[in-house]
């Protein structure tokens, strides 16, 4: 069998295991951004014993942004179409798998650019706090890789259906007495949040109302035109 028999057969059997989890204010999947990079939301990640060596990490700290590789643990597992819809078409048309960033993959494996804010160490080991991640609590981690601006960047490239995605923001209305049951430091990322709209792109009903959990709160909010408005934050039980 000659080498690239070998390889091949290597990557037919491929498995991933987590080298750590990410910890985030989304419990769930509905209200997470839907790509990195679009809200202000904090998040940390700690690593599996077997990478918490501070030799694993050497000189990250140099690097301003990370890329992410990881599990969509919540998906049904072997859930997936040649095509799907993507939100920013309106949920109905369709496009195909591999022209999209779709959660329903062949390989359920999601890609995330990350601002890397600081480094903590302790009892579990080295802290990367996170700004901009679009991940769900408890995502599976498979590798981390500095991001490379002259690289990894390109301004002119084009980005087809999903050229209007930074345009679409609601106008968030919140209470003051209602946010200020949420703790300061986390106020801001919340309204990021709900500005880009958690809304499925096919939902239009101004009388629905949606709960979305963020941290361990439940919030209650509805949509008229382009704005956002909170009727309820409470904490979840």
């Amino acid at each position: 069998m000659n080498r690239r028999t070998d390889a091949s057969t290597y990557f037919e059997t491929l498995s991933l295991t987590p080298i750590a989890h990410i910890h985030s204010d989304f419990p769930e999947k509905f209200g997470i951004p839907r790509q990195s990079g679009m809200a202000e939301v904090s998040s940390f990640l700690l690593f599996e014993k077997e990478y918490r060596s501070p030799d694993c990490i050497r000189d990250l700290e140099q690097f301003s942004h990370l890329w992410l590789l990881w599990g969509f643990s919540a998906n049904e597992a072997g859930r997936w179409s040649p095509t799907v819809r993507p939100p920013r078409l309106g949920g109905n048309k369709h496009t195909g798998v591999f022209a999209s960033r779709s959660p329903f993959r062949p390989n359920p494996v999601g890609l995330s650019s990350v601002r890397l804010d600081k480094i903590e160490y302790g009892a579990d080991g080295p802290a990367l706090f996170l700004s901009g991640a679009d991940l769900m609590d408890g995502t599976p981690i498979y590798d981390i890789k500095p991001y490379l601006p002259f690289t990894d960047c390109h301004p002119d490239a084009s980005a087809s259906f999903t050229a209007d995605a930074l345009k679409h923001r609601l106008q968030v209305h919140c209470e003051p007495s209602l946010l200020s049951l949420i703790p300061e430091k986390k106020r801001e990322a919340l309204l990021s949040a709900l500005a880009l709209d958690p809304r499925p792109a096919y939902h239009s009903d101004p009388d629905r109302q949606y709960g979305m959990s963020f941290s361990s709160y439940t919030v209650r909010f509805f949509v008229k035109d382009n704005n956002l408005y909170v009727s309820e934050i409470c904490k979840r039980i």
